[in-house]
């Protein structure tokens, strides 16, 4: 183990700390009608806490900074979830953020050595592509969701991480060119484009455009890391052909958009209360009542409304906790996708499969908060960690193991090199 044992021990005080705030709130001023509802969410609470210390101890790592956000931020979302309309432990949404702590140590184990990703990158593209004939063929409808008895799977949440990690592996192939009519490119730039482009219109056939940006926002940012490798020598000329593209793709997508869409572009949600504007309406008028310190857990109103924890859910917590904790959920993601960052060990291919998690979370996060407080068209995307949902959930954990993995690297001699020396944590360039 290589953090600091004493910053260990009261990362763990400060975790248990806040959420025992949390809880003593719920008591004073929560709505539960038996104590022993209280006693059951604490318990778990805490137990979940004392356990995934206990549990990280078994990971070499680095640093353990994101595991203590991890934690904090999941049982901040148990107790959240437990407490809308009255308190009592949410067994589902309890369930969902310990296969999300399983899902984030699998991330880690599997993302560490940059190499075996590098030489099996296909695997991705391939990945890709098999979730998307299931979708066609399982979910029927044109829709994401595949049922499978009372459980639904959103096979579509699984292309997230697949793609960030092909976005990564396409870094090290960048002075690689040939030469195709006198233009000079590279085959991987090429290959991650069309991906991009077939991912993008198989969300539009599947009519779930609110997942759109987070796919954009991953590949822009790979693509910005990609021109700024080593030796790239991307020109200027090339950049901005890009953005021109960008921008074209932009407006294609705003005119030929789903009449759905284009009435959520222009609906004016205050004369449209019980139409498209229902939500949206609700969640302003939530986050107005609750005010600075909420109307009580459980006493909320928004319970009522749906989506409450999952569309609407900063909303909801607004109305009932205030939007001071609202604002502190949100800076507590924001913290722990920065945290990998700014630290340093990690080569140029983790840092730019820790930039393309980042974008995922921060995009996803927005359109949800933005879009709850009317300040853009609703979308119904899911803020990570938060909001209820068993295929977000196991996902989001992954791809923060992914963030850890860039934080504690491991680099590996291939076979041809086994008399090389090993490349130092702390170097960037691959």
């Amino acid at each position: 183990m290589y953090a600091n044992p004493v910053a260990y021990v009261f990362s763990c005080i400060f975790v248990l700390l806040a959420h025992s705030a949390m809880l003593a709130n719920a008591f004073f001023y929560g709505n539960y009608s038996d104590i022993k509802d209280l006693i059951i969410l604490g318990g778990a609470v805490v137990a979940l806490d004392i356990v995934y210390f206990i549990a990280i101890l078994f990971f070499k790592q680095i640093s353990y900074a994101v595991d203590f956000l991890l934690i904090l931020i999941l049982n901040m979302s148990v107790i959240f979830q437990s407490c809308f309309g009255g308190v009592h432990l949410d067994i589902k949404h309890y369930v969902t953020c310990i296969a999300a702590l399983v899902s984030c140590k699998a991330g880690f184990l599997i993302c560490r050595n940059y190499k075996k990703l590098q030489d099996k990158k296909y695997i991705f593209y391939i990945g890709i592509c098999i979730l998307m004939v299931m979708i066609v063929l399982f979910a029927g409808e044109r829709s994401m969701w595949i049922k499978i008895g009372s459980f639904s799977v959103q096979p579509s949440e699984f292309i997230k991480p697949l793609f960030v990690l092909a976005c990564a592996t396409s870094v090290m192939d960048q002075q690689k060119k040939h030469k195709i009519l006198f233009v000079n490119v590279v085959y991987e730039n090429i290959a991650l484009f069309a991906m991009t482009a077939v991912i993008c219109l198989f969300q539009w056939w599947c009519r779930d455009l609110g997942s759109l940006p987070t796919f954009v926002g991953i590949y822009c940012c790979g693509f910005l890391l990609r021109i700024c490798y080593p030796k790239a020598k991307f020109s200027r000329k090339k950049l901005i052909f890009a953005c021109i593209i960008l921008l074209i793709f932009c407006a294609v997508a705003y005119k030929f958009a789903p009449e759905y869409v284009q009435q959520r572009l222009h609906v004016d949600i205050w004369n449209d209360k019980n139409g498209d504007g229902y939500q949206q309406s609700r969640a302003l008028i939530g986050i107005a009542n609750g005010g600075w310190f909420g109307v009580g857990p459980g006493k909320g109103y928004l319970h009522n409304i749906p989506a409450y924890e999952s569309d609407i859910v900063f909303s909801t917590i607004c109305e009932e906790w205030g939007l001071l904790y609202g604002l502190m959920m949100v800076c507590v993601i924001l913290i722990m996708v920065a945290v990998p960052l700014i630290n340093p060990p990690r080569s140029y291919y983790h840092a730019t499969m820790s930039t393309g998690v980042c974008a995922a979370f921060v995009v996803q996060m927005a359109l949800n908060i933005f879009g709850s407080c009317n300040l853009i068209p609703f979308t119904g995307v899911t803020i990570p960690f938060v909001s209820a949902g068993g295929s977000s959930m196991v996902v989001s954990g992954f791809m923060i193991g992914m963030l850890i993995a860039c934080q504690s690297p491991v680099f590996r001699e291939s076979a041809s090199n086994k008399k090389q020396k090993e490349v130092p944590a702390w170097r960037w360039s691959e």
